[in-house]
């Protein structure tokens, strides 16, 4: 198929000439992610989505009259090719096969006679790059740089010690519960993706300075009803967003003198890092970070070896200048 003839039409929105079995499965397999692998609005919307590209593809092409279980390998291929030409990157490649994967896996489960013709249909090679992070001394630059002479100031110190003391994702910073928080036991339930649930340890100042938060920021302000369980708010009672932190962090780290792009979850791989450099065990940063693979934990050990390596480099005396 020419590239042109399907550029047009790849986009994120549903299309109205997509076939009537295509609209019935892909339905079907929507309720499936919701209620038997209970994903997140936001990871349901991307599998669906990815679907819909493909299931555009065949309605825009001579394959228009395939229904999902007429698919064949060879028609997943044409249509990554598709792709691949149109400059799309491999890491988005690699995700919707992860979405075209579930939805096969999906039918196979309703229709025990269908094969998956994905199954032998390699993931596109996505490079690993190593995350940015801050040096612990970078962190307490950007605490220092926090003004505490405010209701903010307080409620943000909070924040950022659950972000890198914890290792929380921006999305289970603002969602986290009051009824979550466990400060005699040193813990809090955090709900991850998939809604998944993990016990998460938290350090003392953490706890400390959560609870200068609810006692002089907190307990004076008018709570939405909607927000009265969530633990971080803004200055009108409602839960914090996840832009609104992501602003607070580059805004403190501008104010510290850190040229770094930062965000939110910059402090999350920096807690990760820094505890691998400590020797902390794989599978408890595992644990924290609420991984559901370890190889997804491992690319730490990639940050690890490259500060060994830059020790090596600074400090072996063979790298050492030669005194004459």
């Amino acid at each position: 198929m020419p590239v042109l003839y399907f550029k047009f039409s790849l986009n994120l929105q549903e299309s109205s000439n997509i076939v009537f079995m295509w609209s019935t499965e892909i339905q079907a397999f929507g309720n499936y992610l919701k209620i038997e692998r209970g994903l997140s609005a936001h990871s349901l919307a991307g599998y669906v989505r990815d679907v819909n590209k493909f299931a555009q593809f065949i309605a825009d092409s001579p394959l228009h009259a395939i229904t999902p279980l007429d698919v064949e390998e060879n028609h997943i291929l044409d249509f990554f090719k598709v792709l691949h030409d149109l400059g799309i990157e491999a890491s988005s490649q690699a995700r919707c096969l992860s979405g075209l994967r579930s939805f096969f896996q999906f039918l196979c489960l309703e229709n025990p006679d269908f094969r998956d013709p994905s199954v032998h249909i390699k993931s596109p090679q996505k490079g690993r790059h190593l995350p940015d992070t801050l040096s612990f001394d970078e962190v307490e630059r950007i605490l220092e740089s926090n003004d505490m002479s405010n209701p903010q100031g307080i409620r943000n110190r909070a924040m950022l010690e659950f972000l890198y003391g914890a290792g929380l994702r921006v999305s289970e910073l603002v969602s986290l519960k009051l009824t979550d928080v466990f400060p005699d036991l040193g813990l809090i339930k955090v709900r991850g993706k998939g809604d998944k649930e993990r016990l998460v340890p938290a350090g003392r100042d953490a706890f400390h300075y959560l609870q200068l938060y609810q006692e002089e920021v907190r307990a004076h302000l008018d709570c939405k009803k909607e927000a009265q369980n969530i633990v971080f708010l803004n200055r009108r009672g409602a839960a914090l967003s996840r832009v609104m932190v992501f602003l607070i962090c580059k805004d403190l780290a501008a104010k510290a003198g850190i040229t770094k792009t930062i965000s939110p979850h910059t402090f999350r791989h920096s807690f990760a890092t820094h505890l691998i450099e400590g020797g902390a065990d794989l599978r408890a940063v595992q644990e924290m970070l609420g991984h559901e693979s370890i190889l997804t934990t491992e690319i730490y050990t990639h940050l690890d070896r490259a500060y060994l390596s830059q020790m090596i480099h600074d400090f072996h005396p063979l790298n050492q200048p030669k005194i004459k």
